[in-house]
């Protein structure tokens, strides 16, 4: 096998000196504050409703929700039918494929009784951990009964790591009733 030896390449002394350097940084910086102040960045008070100081979002004030694309994934959510009644079926499949573990399910059996029991399960407990959660869309993607949705929410915030677990009840406010044909409730299957 060959050696080939590679030359560095020699500096010019404008390169070798730091100063240089220094001053070409600071005009780039100060050419941004003055297009800036004049108005003359892209996005200023056109896409973000900005100051005018360029295209930092004022966020309180101004959202994101019209500047959104449609394939964002943001904090995930249960859904039910449109009789109310939940979709999912404990088939765990979005646990065991979360790779942050955030989602924890208990699952717990339908009563013969009801006229659903051909279904088998429901779930018991349906956690969340919004600070594990790394909004990958892998359980949206895996759930057979389309019951689990990543919507278009992005400030899920709390005060403490318990207010940041979603349970089932919390789930369901957030998702709301997704209508189509759900396979849980379908009578031929």
């Amino acid at each position: 096998m060959a050696i080939i030896k590679i030359k560095r390449p020699q500096l010019t002394i404008a390169e070798k000196l730091y100063l240089p350097a220094v001053i070409k940084g600071l005009s780039i910086t100060l050419g941004h504050a003055i297009r800036a102040v004049l108005g003359k960045t892209p996005g200023a008070k056109r896409n973000f409703n900005s100051s005018g100081m360029g295209i930092t979002m004022q966020y309180p004030e101004t959202k994101w929700d019209d500047q959104l694309p449609d394939y964002y994934r943001g904090v995930p959510a249960l859904v039910t039918d449109e009789k109310g009644r939940e979709r999912c079926v404990s088939c765990q499949l979005c646990e065991f494929i979360c790779p942050p573990k955030a989602i924890a399910i208990i699952p717990t059996e339908i009563e013969s009784d009801d006229p659903w029991a051909k279904v088998e399960k429901r779930p018991q407990v349906f956690d969340i951990d919004m600070t594990r959660c790394i909004y990958c869309g892998m359980c949206e993607e895996v759930c057979p009964e389309q019951a689990i949705y990543l919507r278009q929410d992005y400030a899920m915030t709390g005060l403490s790591r318990a207010e940041m677990v979603n349970d089932k009840e919390r789930l369901y406010e957030i998702g709301g009733v997704r209508e189509g044909l759900v396979n849980k409730w379908n009578e031929i299957k």
